[in-house]
């Protein structure tokens, strides 16, 4: 998967020392990456836009 162009970022709540977290870029035409912080090469999720704000709506009432 060509991930040229991606703009990562992380959460506001991961901190410098530790506070591991997942990246998410959602700038590429049709699909959402995510990928863990600790491990970038680690491997990348893809999601379509709409399965990433069903998921992150989802989460946002629990």
């Amino acid at each position: 998967m060509d991930l040229t162009g991606a703009q990562w970022r992380k959460s506001t709540r991961s901190t410098p020392n530790g506070g591991d977290c997942v990246e998410v870029a959602d700038n590429l035409t049709g699909r959402v990456l995510v990928r863990d912080t600790k491990d970038r090469d680690g491997g990348t999720l893809t999601f379509s836009p709409d399965a990433w704000r069903a998921f992150v709506g989802l989460t946002k009432q629990q």
